[in-house]
């Protein structure tokens, strides 16, 4: 059984720095492209990076030169390191794998259906 496990969400003001963590268990890690999403009250999911097993990465352009998506396939660990933060970054952020469909995956990274397994979430709030 899948299980992704997010943590390192917290409080910072605007300009601070957080590196989110997802452990993954129950899946041969390196079998699967990887990303990280949020959702913030009253607005849609949307994907914010990407990485796949070449460590080929992708990013929304409104977090592109601030976060830093990574993996270490030996731990089995997923992680986004958020830097500049800013208040509109104020979100429930999720860690979401997949591997059924690595075409459809390399033309929407930012499709939510490209993605099987999913971890709780972990909240993230910035202040100004």
């Amino acid at each position: 059984q899948v299980q992704l496990v997010e943590s390192g969400g917290g409080s910072v003001q605007a300009g601070g720095s957080l590196r989110l963590s997802c452990a993954a268990s129950g899946i041969t890690y390196s079998t699967y492209y990887w990303a990280w999403f949020r959702q913030a009250p009253g607005k849609e999911r949307e994907g914010v990076a990407t990485i796949d097993s070449a460590a080929r990465t992708s990013y929304a352009d409104s977090v592109k030169g601030r976060f830093t998506i990574s993996q270490d396939n030996t731990k089995n660990t997923l992680y986004l390191q958020m830097n500049s933060l800013k208040p509109e970054d104020t979100a429930m952020y999720y860690c979401a794998a997949g591997r059924d469909d690595y075409y459809f995956y390399r033309s929407h990274p930012f499709h939510s259906g490209a993605y099987t397994s999913w971890g709780q979430g972990t909240q993230v709030t910035v202040s100004s």
